[in-house]
């Protein structure tokens, strides 16, 4: 189970050797116990807190605690010490992001997502065959340009990066002009827009960016993998260059919740806030997708790559074949994948 508190002024201690959550409502006190056994991770909003005893009950059982920003973004989280598996897997991944083996990751990630797109259009086209001649146009042209980025050769990705993101931009412009097209009108918006949302879509899918960001970054921490040590992302201070490089398969995820939120109707005007220059999401807001999130990411499981696996299991799975992939000509044991 992962836990989120948003509501101001939450407090997290132990008793009993569980998690107990204070919160006030309507000026009364309410308490919430969970059992560490059954948490993966607690999420806290600004404006929470928690006791030492609560961080040292997670770090004993291997909850990860993750402190977000607003928009959802993670700030920083609390964990074990311990590093995830073998130095040699970090070393193979400094060695991958300076020469082709880091590119050829780069465009396996990248033209996953771009299908993954096209597979959702696709989808789009089953009860809407009022515009199918529209999305059979941008299924080409979207195709197209993954088909030159599959094409693309170089001695490592610095050498391509700049025609990498002019033609993955492209690309998703496309596939968002899409999306916004065949959802209700009072639902389109005009583009990706970020920090602020321009608009309350845009508002809801960065917010799942953020929890995306945070579970693909425990991920990679699990499997043993640098999460800065980027191949196509830049070396920034403090910039998680390899999260946003490794999460480009599983953008989709965010993509088809908040999708599902809109055409269905489910969002009205008191799930945002209007801001400076655009868009937040409320306690209300953050609720809605958080609970729609939780039960797609951990619900029904989906046949993947030979497996019935959950979402949540997916990102876990493939960061940890990824590590293994950086060591199988050395003799060193296998990462195990485990089930979350």
């Amino acid at each position: 189970m992962q836990l989120y508190i948003n509501t101001y002024g939450a407090y997290v201690h132990i008793k009993d050797q569980m998690f107990e959550i204070r919160v006030k409502k309507d000026g009364k006190e309410q308490k919430y116990l969970f059992s560490a056994k059954k948490l993966e991770s607690i999420v806290l909003a600004t404006c929470t807190a928690l006791s030492s005893d609560a961080v040292k009950l997670a770090v004993m059982n291997n909850i990860d605690i993750v402190f977000i920003d607003w928009d959802g973004r993670p700030l920083g989280r609390v964990w074990h010490s311990k590093l995830g598996s073998t130095s040699l897997i970090r070393k193979k991944q400094l060695e991958h992001s300076l020469n082709k083996n880091g590119l050829d990751a780069v465009k396996q990630w990248l033209t996953t997502k771009v299908n993954n797109e096209i597979d959702f259009i696709k989808k789009l086209k089953k009860h809407r065959p009022a515009i199918t001649d529209y999305l059979n146009e941008k299924i080409k042209r979207i195709d197209a340009l993954n088909v030159s980025l599959s094409a693309l050769e170089a001695d490592n990705t610095s050498e391509v990066a700049d025609v990498i993101r002019g033609l993955e931009g492209t690309a998703g412009r496309l596939f968002f002009e899409t999306v916004s097209y065949v959802l209700p009108k009072n639902y389109q918006f005009a583009g990706r827009s970020s920090r602020p949302a321009k608009d309350p879509f845009n508002a809801f899918l960065n917010y799942a960016f953020g929890i995306l960001y945070g579970k693909v970054e425990k991920s990679l921490i699990l499997a043993g993998l640098d999460p800065y040590l980027g191949y196509l992302h830049r070396d920034d201070y403090n910039q998680l260059s390899f999260v946003f490089d490794f999460i480009e398969p599983y953008r989709i995820f965010a993509i088809e919740v908040v999708f599902k939120l809109f055409s269905g109707k489910k969002v009205n005007q008191n799930h945002t806030d209007k801001i400076t220059n655009g868009y937040s999401l409320n306690k209300s807001g953050k609720e809605l997708l958080v609970s729609a999130w939780n039960r797609f990411m951990e619900g029904d499981a989906i046949r993947y790559k030979g497996r019935n696996q959950t979402r949540n299991n997916i990102i876990l799975a493939d960061a940890r074949r990824y590590a293994n992939e950086l060591i199988k000509k050395e003799n060193v044991k296998p990462i195990e994948i485990q089930e979350l």
